[in-house]
């Protein structure tokens, strides 16, 4: 009767963790995509001058701020943004220093 019980629990416990590894696959995938997009609505990677993050903030220089799509980068999920000359402050939280470094290595490729 105890070994039964526990096939029971650890095949539980298995489809357990297998569920958790596919919904931190998607996870992962969906914040690519959104990094992706982003960089489409700064204007593509050749737009992007510099990119530094402050804490929840990104500082992003680009070259041409009229072809910058501010409406799609809120709906992508900033709190907002703030525009100075050729600079784009983007409030975007604790994923702000995720998206630098994934930026980063776009406009090296």
């Amino acid at each position: 009767m105890n070994l039964s019980i526990f096939i029971n629990y650890l095949i539980i416990i298995i489809i357990m963790l297998l569920i958790a590894l596919a919904i931190v696959r998607m996870n992962k995938k969906d914040y690519k995509y959104q990094i992706n997009k982003l960089i489409q609505y700064l204007g593509g990677k050749d737009n992007i001058v510099s990119v530094e993050d402050n804490q929840s903030r990104l500082k992003i220089e680009v070259k041409d701020v009229g072809v910058v799509n501010k409406e799609a980068i809120q709906k992508l999920g900033a709190r907002g943004i703030v525009e100075l000359d050729h600079q784009l402050k983007i409030i975007y939280g604790a994923g702000s220093r995720e998206l630098k470094k994934y930026i980063e290595e776009l406009k090296q490729i």
